[in-house]
């Protein structure tokens, strides 16, 4: 697995990252603040950094901007910040950063945000503009692509207004939109739910961290939605 540096200065949060990504299988080393971290980078080749901005010292994208002049930007970065804004998101990947996380960062969104980081190549040189992709992640393009790549979504039409179909395994799904909120809703996160609990064997725990929820209140959701939990247990995932 990954070598992966953890730069914040919330104790908390360096203890929750680093219990949820060791579980993960990955070696993963703390820093508290840019110094450390700065000696940690000289010390290591890590696979990835986690980076708050938002540090007593030096700021996050201080560090970053540091490391891209001085030829030590070679793996992945991803900031983290509890106040961040979408101009800070955008400094962060023009100086190099792959990805941005808010603060309360939920489990799902870190473990797929780290998957992605440890899928990328080496960050691009230093000038080349990025933009954030739907995911999550960012990858590089000039304004010119962007805009054309952008524009065919803004103005692509929608085959059927009152329904929505996503494909999915097991089958395709459609949901009609043509109804009360709460009932589309309903419809919607049952099929959801029974997605995964038929992907995952019918194990709650599985399920509870792909859909990001403690398990009282997966148990309470499964149960206003009328899910049948034994039926997912026994379909073995089919």
């Amino acid at each position: 697995m990954a070598t992966i540096l953890v730069v914040d200065d919330e104790l908390g949060i360096r203890a929750l990252l680093s219990e949820i990504l060791t579980d993960e299988g990955h070696t993963i080393e703390l820093a508290e603040n840019a110094t450390q971290a700065r000696a940690m980078r000289q010390q290591m080749q890590p696979d990835l950094v986690l980076l708050d901005i938002w540090m007593p010292d030096v700021d996050g994208i201080s560090l970053l901007k540091e490391w891209g002049a001085s030829g030590l930007l070679t793996m992945p970065v991803i900031m983290m910040s509890g106040h961040g804004t979408i101009d800070t998101a955008v400094e962060a990947t023009k100086f190099g950063a792959m990805a941005f996380l808010e603060k309360p960062i939920t489990l799902q969104k870190l473990l797929r945000a780290v998957e992605q980081g440890l899928m990328k190549p080496a960050p691009a040189p230093a000038g080349a503009s990025r933009a954030a992709t739907a995911s999550g992640g960012y990858r590089d393009h000039d304004a010119q692509s962007q805009h054309t790549n952008v524009q065919p979504m803004l103005n692509s039409p929608v085959p059927n207004p009152a329904a929505l179909v996503l494909n999915g395994s097991p089958s395709e799904q459609s949901f009609e939109l043509d109804r009360p909120l709460r009932e589309a809703r309903d419809a919607f996160e049952k099929s959801y739910f029974e997605f995964h609990l038929a992907k995952e064997n019918g194990s709650m725990t599985r399920v509870a961290e792909k859909t990001g929820l403690e398990r009282t209140h997966l148990y309470r959701k499964l149960k206003q939605l009328g899910v049948d939990l034994s039926r997912n247990k026994r379909g073995g995932g089919n």
